[in-house]
Order: structure tokens, then sequence, then C-alpha cells
């Protein structure tokens, strides 16, 4: 039995039980990164909540099948190929195995399936065809094809345009053939694009000529590949919900003749420092920036997703420190009721991964996991977590009572994504004597001016009286054993 799973649906502008259309079994098609360039960390906060949302699924005892597409060609990638120099697909399989290493960094879930857009050309031309011979799309003296947007009554039952007064009349809108048009633009969008001299030698055959897809038609093309026609979830940034989803809407319903997915889910945006990030505000940020500031993935990760994920929030290095000592408690208690159970850490989440202890009881950690089921309500869950922790006594506890304490913590930590193997906990520093000092002092000389044997024969003096010594590059630390 699945416990009950609720999102925000922004089709119907309200939280939704998920009902999965087959069964146990739920579909989720997220928009994976356009690869022209390493992921900053404003990608990876809707990537990481997309993570916990499937994990959450799971952890509730649904098989997710995930999708997670890669836009390896538009205007941005053939840019970046023509800036190097280099074939485009040599620039976006470097940038795909960068994103793949931070993915692995983060500890994500990686999707079953990871399309790429130039990998199914054949189902793109075959979507655009279908589309013109039911009268939903047109081809152009030069060889493109566009979808006629007037030709689809629900044209913007998603992003609400019609509240919006917006109108697709001839009159205020021509055709735009960018992949990324200004927001609010209600042209008919383009769907196949007829070769360019700047497209240099990307390009394909099709019946109306030399070309390439339009971005909004790929994701159509490989959701409908790999999951069918009437789909379960679809999730994205909110700044895809127009133009993109709505015109994935659009032309993946005229298609097919039925609804495409049943929810979408967006993620908001994130703030750095109160502002948008920029490169020229010098707060634009990827997962290598924050790790060379001495903070592990893992504490990025708390950071980016310990807000709601339908609520913008505000990036700080304040918010890193905070992350960091949460992390702490996360662990340190780990560590103390696995060793009350006697259980490994590793062990016991491969095990949930695999749908073990799915049902076994919640305990005081019940009000975290009702918490986190209800949309994602991450900020509640925590609280949650932190008050329950506070109450338990791990040393008054035998291996039984511990073993299902543990058992139920660590689901929250895997629905949460926490490799809490990366948290360091610092031991205190001990005062260390004067003359433990004064010998440690004697041994670094001795060691700068290379007598070995003296170096030695200190360093074994400090260990009989219960220190070791730690070299650095530029000094030493005293650590008692």
């Amino acid at each position: 039995m699945m416990s009950e799973v609720f999102f925000h649906n922004t089709l119907s502008r309200r939280a939704e039980p998920i009902e999965p259309l087959k069964g146990n079994v739920i579909g989720m098609y997220c928009c994976g990164p356009t690869v022209y360039a390493q992921a900053h960390i404003g990608n990876f906060r809707t990537f990481l909540s997309q993570d916990v949302m499937r994990r959450t699924l799971q952890v509730a005892g649904y098989k997710v099948i995930h999708v997670r597409n890669l836009t390896d060609v538009d205007d941005k990638t053939i840019k970046k190929s023509h800036e190097e120099g280099k074939p485009l697909n040599e620039v976006t399989e470097h940038w795909t195995r960068v994103f793949h290493r931070d993915c692995e960094r983060f500890n994500m879930l990686p999707p079953q399936i990871e399309p790429k857009a130039t990998e199914h050309i054949d189902e793109q031309i075959s979507m655009i065809t279908t589309l013109l011979d039911k009268g939903y799309a047109y081809s152009t003296d030069d060889g493109s094809v566009y979808f006629r947007v007037s030709s689809f009554d629900d044209y913007g039952k998603l992003s609400r345009l019609k509240e919006r007064e917006l109108t697709t009349s001839a009159a205020d809108a021509s055709p735009n053939d960018s992949d990324e048009y200004e927001r609010d633009s209600m042209a008919d969008f383009v769907m196949w694009k007829s070769r360019k001299e700047d497209d240099g030698d990307v390009f394909w055959e099709s019946p109306w000529g030399e070309g390439r897809p339009g971005w909004h038609l790929e994701c159509s093309a490989m959701a409908m590949k790999y999951l069918g026609s009437h789909l379960d979830i679809h999730s994205g940034g909110e700044d895809l919900i127009f133009p993109h989803h709505e015109n994935e809407i659009a032309q993946s319903e005229c298609s097919c003749n039925s609804q495409f997915f049943r929810y979408w889910i967006h993620c908001a945006h994130l703030l750095v420092e109160g502002g948008k990030m920029s490169k020229s505000l010098n707060n634009f940020y990827t997962v290598d920036d924050i790790e060379e500031r001495g903070f592990p993935p893992v504490v990025l990760r708390y950071a980016l997703t310990s807000g709601a994920y339908r609520q913008t929030i505000n990036f700080t290095m304040d918010s890193l420190h905070a992350a960091q000592s949460a992390l702490v408690r996360l662990k340190r208690f780990s560590d103390d009721v696995l060793q009350a159970a006697g259980l490994k850490r590793t062990a016991l989440l491969k095990a949930i991964n695999k749908g073990k202890h799915l049902q076994d009881e919640w305990g005081d950690f019940a009000p975290a996991w009702e918490k986190l089921s209800h949309d994602l309500n991450i900020p509640g869950a925590l609280g949650s977590i932190f008050t329950a922790i506070k109450g338990t006594k791990t040393a008054n506890l035998n291996s039984e009572e511990a073993a299902k304490i543990a058992i139920a913590y660590h689901k929250l930590i895997y629905a949460l994504g926490y490799n809490l193997d990366q948290v360091v906990i610092e031991k205190p520093k001990a005062d260390v004597p004067e003359e433990i000092e004064d010998l440690a002092k004697q041994r670094w000389e001795a060691k700068q001016a290379k007598d070995w044997a003296s170096s030695d024969q200190l360093r074994d003096e400090l260990q009989n009286r219960g220190w070791k010594i730690l070299d650095r590059k530029d000094g030493y630390e005293l650590e008692a054993l």
C-alpha cells in the first residue's frame, strides 16, 4: 500500500494527490540542462527539488520512471560550438560529463532514461508531419515550420494567458524563429528551423529542407517516446511555464488528441545575496565555487532545498554556515542511533532505495513525513525532525527500539538526499600543555633542519605522552590520542 503524496499542480492551481495512471508506477519527465556550460546553483535548485520529489515518491511506495532530457542542440549550444571552434557534439559531450559529475557530488539519483535531442530527430520530424496533416502547423517559403497558436483553443491553460488579456491575432504577433523569445509574446512558435548560415554543419534533412528542430518540440517528442501520450508528472523551473511548457502542451495534445501531462510541478527562482545571480554582480556560483570555499556539496544541497520549492529563496554564505551546523546535528543523531541499533548507514540507505522498510512505522518522525509528503514542505519536515531528535535519548534504547527509530529517521534522510558521509564533525581542540607545545616546536625545527633522527625521536616522545603531531604544508597541529 502506497502512502498518499500531494504536489501543487500548476495546471489546476491547487495541491492534488498524485494518482498514477498505471498502478504504482509514476512517469516523471523533468526538463534537463542545456549542455553548453556548467550548471549553476540556480539550475541545481530545480534539479535538486526534483530529486527530492522522486525520492519522496519512492519512500511512499511508488516506482518512479524518471526521464530527464539533455538539450544538446539549440541556439546556445551552436553559438558555443562556434566560439570554441569545436564540433557541436564535442562541446555538448564535455558539458554533459561535467553535469553528471556535479549530480553525483550532490548525491542525486540518476534518471533511468536521459535522452538527447539530437538522437531523436526522426521522432520530432514525425510529430511535425502529424501536426501539418491535421492543420495545426504550417510551413513557410524558407523551409521552416510553425505551430499555429490560434488553432488550439486551450492555448494558455497552464500559464493563464487569457487572464492576462493577451491575444494571438496576426496584428499583435508575428512568427518568431528563435529558440527562446521574450515572455508574453504570443507569436506562433517555430517547430522546425530552416538552415541558416550561422548553423554551420548543424542541420538534418527533412521533408521541408535542411534544418533543425525548435527547442519546444524536443521535449514533447522525447516525453511521448519514453512515457506515452497521456502522462503523469512534468516538472521544471517556473521560468519554463511560458512559453516552453505552454507550447509543449499545445503541440503534444494536438498531435495525440489527449491530455499531455496531468500534473505540472514548477520550482521557484533562486536569489543570491538578495538579487538575481549574475557574473557582472560577482554572485554567480557553481558547486565548484562553493566547494573551493570549504563547503562540501551536501551543505550546498541542504541550503538549496531547505526552503519551500515553490517559494523564492535567498542564497547567502550565512545560509551555508547554518546548513553545515544543521547537518552536523543530523549526522550525530544518525551515528548514535545506528550504533545503538547495530546497523550501518550505507546498507540501510541501500535497502530503502531498493524499496525495503517502506511500510514500517514512523513513530516520532510521523509529523516530519506528513509535512514532506504534502507538497514537499521541507522546512516543516526539518523542524519536526529536529524536534524528534531532541526528544530521543539514544543511550536509553535497546537495539530493537533503536532499529525502528533508525529506519524511520533514515527514510527521511534518504528522501531529502543528504549524504551524511560528506559531513565533517570536527573534534574539539584539547588544551595543549606547555611542555607538549615545546616538544612539538622542537620537533618541527628539527624537521625543517632535516635532522631526521631528532625529529623522529621527538615525534615518538610526543606519542608516548598521548599526542599525535600532524604535519601541514606550513606548520603542524597537535591531536590528543
